[in-house]
């Protein structure tokens, strides 16, 4: 660190943590006895926390984003010249970083043309699903208005993106939700619903087109769907699913929302998630990996397409999208997203996204062969999920309390991993890898040696 914390000072720090932080996704009844967690300072794949503790972190800043890794002073530069030429102002009018990383990100999609500008990855989701709602009343008398999305799939904290949500422990308690947002099943072959399909990817997808026709093609205007679920258990599709899922947005005049918060920018051992499927979406949404963390920033993609038809009656003052995102003005975000993208392309990140990818996932797979407790490995890239269960003939999922022992394992052993967690009841049994771009073999040999000491330990 630049300015280092005496011990003193870190002890009133940790007592502010805990007098006045509400901490994300954590119960805090344990802190009036132990100290809060804080991490105090990071370099490239590890973080120390306040007791000068070292770790490696799997999972990319714990919610998969720090996609470039930590200290990075070209982007943090990047940012502060920015600050102080132009901080910000409001998306109603235009940024240089703005308009250059717009420019630098289209020329990566192929098919897609204008990017909408906010803060959050729930937020760029609320912009599309708002997006296909006015589509509806402009275009289609306003019956078009159904949004559906697909079991285990998540896109946001907002009450909007929670009615879209395929996680019921994280929708639980916080409705009634938002009308109009219908789930279609999921496509976990691991957890097979159609035992009997010659391709299981076709009828994963076909379940989808049952619930379209259920609903009425004519009241259905957008499928929202994650490119490899994420925290449902990093879930890769099957052979054959997203072509056919194409092939059914097609017929039925339905826009295709493709959620890629957490797989873009180079996590899946592409630009894009999607991009290893060949389908062409109408709306692409993205923000973690845009700028790894060093600066808030989310896009709304679109076609343009979907843009011509908010200026198909420029008399009408109701015509365009009436919409707003404060912090989508801010020039850090943009100024930050192409040095993230610059560093991306010149270390040549994709390529070791790929390579220790499949070094992890012969890793995991090594696991599988001497722990039984690993019923299935799965996952694109670095972004990599090993599903555990009590049986593998049954697939019965292993105790929740055991995952997470596993988990706090590893912590104990300075490599911090994740888990499916407060998602699906029953089913929080997934370990989630998402280690940053910038992971050498020797870092996937540590997180992977450390999830054999813990297994070893747990269940024997």
């Amino acid at each position: 660190m630049n300015l280092p914390i005496q011990p003193n000072d870190i002890q009133a720090v940790i007592e502010a943590d805990r007098a006045h932080v509400w901490h994300h996704l954590i119960q805090h009844k344990p802190f009036e006895t132990i100290d809060p967690r804080i991490m105090v300072e990071g370099r490239g794949m590890r973080v120390w926390d306040a007791t000068g503790k070292e770790h490696l972190d799997g999972v990319s800043g714990g919610v998969w984003t720090v996609n470039v890794g930590y200290g990075r002073e070209s982007i943090a530069n990047a940012v502060r010249d920015q600050l102080i030429k132009m901080n910000y102002f409001a998306n109603s009018a235009g940024s240089i970083p703005g308009a250059l990383f717009a420019q630098k990100l289209i020329e990566k999609m192929p098919g897609l043309s204008r990017v909408y500008y906010s803060n959050s990855g729930s937020e760029a989701n609320e912009k599309a699903f708002k997006m296909i709602r006015q589509i509806s009343h402009r275009h289609h008398g306003g019956r078009k208005y159904k949004i559906l999305y697909r079991d285990r799939d998540y896109h946001g904290t907002t009450l909007a993106a929670l009615s879209a949500g395929g996680q019921p422990q994280r929708v639980d308690q916080y409705g009634p939700l938002a009308p109009g947002f219908v789930m279609v099943p999921h496509c976990l072959e691991y957890r097979s619903q159609y035992p009997d399909a010659e391709s299981y990817g076709l009828a994963a997808a076909n379940a989808i087109e049952e619930v379209i026709l259920r609903e009425g093609p004519d009241t259905v205007g957008g499928l929202c769907l994650e490119p490899i679920t994420a925290g449902g258990g990093v879930i890769t599709p099957p052979a054959g699913y997203w072509e056919r899922v194409q092939e059914i947005c097609d017929k039925y005049n339905i826009l295709l929302h493709i959620d890629e918060v957490v797989c873009g920018v180079g996590r899946t051992g592409a630009w894009f998630g999607y991009q290893h499927y060949g389908v062409k979406p109408d709306f692409v949404t993205m923000a973690k990996g845009v700028a790894s963390g060093y600066a808030a920033i989310s896009c709304t993609v679109t076609t343009e397409a979907v843009f011509e038809m908010f200026k198909d009656d420029p008399s009408d003052p109701m015509s365009y999208f009436r919409d707003i995102s404060t912090f989508g003005g801010c020039a850090a975000g943009p100024a930050a997203a192409l040095e993230n993208m610059r560093i991306v392309e010149d270390e040549n990140l994709i390529e070791n996204t790929q390579a220790m990818g499949a070094r992890m996932m012969n890793n995991l797979r090594a696991l599988q062969d001497k722990h039984a407790v690993i019923g299935d490995v799965r996952g694109k890239g670095l972004f990599i999920g090993a599903e555990l269960v009590s049986d593998r003939t049954s697939r019965e999922p292993a105790e929740e309390k055991k995952v997470q022992a596993v988990v706090a394992d590893c912590m104990a052993q300075g490599v911090i991993i994740g888990a499916t967690n407060r998602s699906l009841p029953g089913f929080n049994n997934t370990l989630c890898f998402s280690p940053a771009l910038i992971a050498t073999a020797s870092d996937i040999d540590q997180i992977t040696d450390s999830v054999d000491k813990a297994l070893t330990k747990v269940f024997g």
